[in-house]
């Protein structure tokens, strides 16, 4: 299977249908069936609350689910997405929205964007399934601006030869330029020029799905293009992803919390465009333990295959060497009186084999010191990355026998 075929998400009964939908259309032999394609085929799209539609995934690890969140589809584009950055909109404004699937997320950015500037807006969209941005033509629009970013994917589709009728009609305004890339998102990055991105959206369906999206290679591309007081947004809470970018010499904070217990995170080069730290045990498992290895793809070429396993040989590699076991989560615990004496044993077996002879020894309070000046809000010094950094370095110190 071509990595194309393996890396699109949408349920393959309805990539099929689409298939068949465009091939029609490029022979001839059915020019209306676009139009009736939504209504022949409703029950393949799944309604969300807010009134916009998603799709099911393809099976992955014997389950199936939305490609959005129940709550609303474009609710979660504008409280994701949108709502965290920090445009100057007299400016401007570049984005790069990538996994960009139905259009959403542009979508919101360009309600956004008329709303408040009058300025000039360019969004690059990248997408490596043509299919996918196919549904985006298909699903009923949810707001206005959607009927925007169809014309840039029709137009783009018909460029690729995968569509070859120029339905829709609503006309790009003059100040917005929406330029559509299907292909492997790694491969476009590359192509990108520095310092050009006011926001990256990062929205793939799943690390597991595509660390190769995730990975700290992939970060470095995006620390190159983005503007220095730019801001990435993306929905995961994910430790890998999150110490994917501290690697690639981002500050990290809180992103917002929309139909899931979590919050997502954003990225930045400047801590000023951060407001909120991440929840204190998310750092300190970061930091000190497994879970906090990163997703590796030195050439930006791997297959999704090859970038876990060697995240699962680098952990196995690092437990108890430089990594305190992510095991019962070990790290939380450091500085803590334990009552549960089953549970104290396994943590404090962990924790010896890093010269940490206690949860309450002066080596385990010396590593998570760091923490005691913890804050929600964050600033220029009290930070979660300098706060993750630091308690990297002690945890070496404690294991050389410093």
């Amino acid at each position: 299977m071509s990595y194309e075929n393996n890396a699109r998400i949408i349920n393959d009964d309805i990539f099929d249908l689409i298939n068949e939908l465009f091939d029609e259309e490029r022979s001839g032999r059915n020019n209306e069936s676009r139009l009736d394609f939504f209504d022949t085929y409703k029950d393949y799209f799944v309604l969300t609350d807010d009134g916009s539609y998603s799709i099911n995934s393809r099976e992955i690890n014997h389950k199936v689910e939305t490609l959005h969140t129940s709550t609303g589809a474009i609710s979660e584009s504008f409280e994701k997405f949108i709502k965290p950055m920090k445009f100057d909109y007299t400016k401007d404004i570049s984005i790069l929205d990538i996994c960009a699937g139905l259009g959403y997320n542009s979508s919101a950015a360009i309600a956004d964007f008329m709303k408040n500037s009058n300025a000039n807006l360019t969004i690059d969209m990248v997408e490596i399934s043509a299919p996918t941005l196919a549904c985006g033509l298909l699903v009923p629009s949810p707001i206005p601006e959607h009927d925007i970013t169809k014309k840039a994917i029709e137009e783009e589709l018909i460029g690729a030869d995968y569509a070859t009728l120029s339905l829709e009609t609503t006309e790009i305004p003059e100040n917005i330029t929406l330029n559509v890339f299907i292909e492997d998102a790694r491969k476009t990055v590359q192509k990108l020029k520095d310092d050009t991105y006011d926001a990256i959206f990062l929205d793939p369906f799943s690390q597991n799905m595509a660390p190769e999206l995730f990975s700290v290679e992939f970060f470095k591309e995006f620390r190159r293009i983005i503007k220095d007081d730019g801001i990435i947004a993306t929905y995961t809470s994910s430790a890998p992803v999150r110490a994917g970018f501290i690697d690639a010499d981002f500050y990290i904070g809180l992103g917002p919390i929309f139909g899931r217990m979590q919050g997502g995170t954003l990225a930045s080069p400047n801590p000023l465009m951060l407001d909120y730290s991440l929840p204190k045990n998310d750092e300190i498992r970061i930091a000190l333990s497994d879970v906090g290895i990163p997703f590796r793809d030195y050439d930006l070429n791997n297959s999704s295959e090859e970038i876990l396993n060697r995240r699962s040989e680098e952990r196995h590699t690092a437990r108890h060497t430089t990594k305190i076991s992510s095991a019962v989560k070990t790290p939380i615990f450091l500085g803590q009186e334990m009552d549960d004496e089953k549970l104290k044993r396994r943590v404090e077996r962990n924790l010896a084999k890093m010269n940490i002879p206690s949860t309450t020894s002066k080596e385990a309070h010396y590593i998570v010191e760091v923490e005691n000046k913890y804050s929600k809000k964050q600033d220029i010094e009290n930070n979660t990355r300098n706060r993750i950094l630091e308690m990297k370095k002690r945890l070496k110190k404690i294991k050389m026998g410093n």
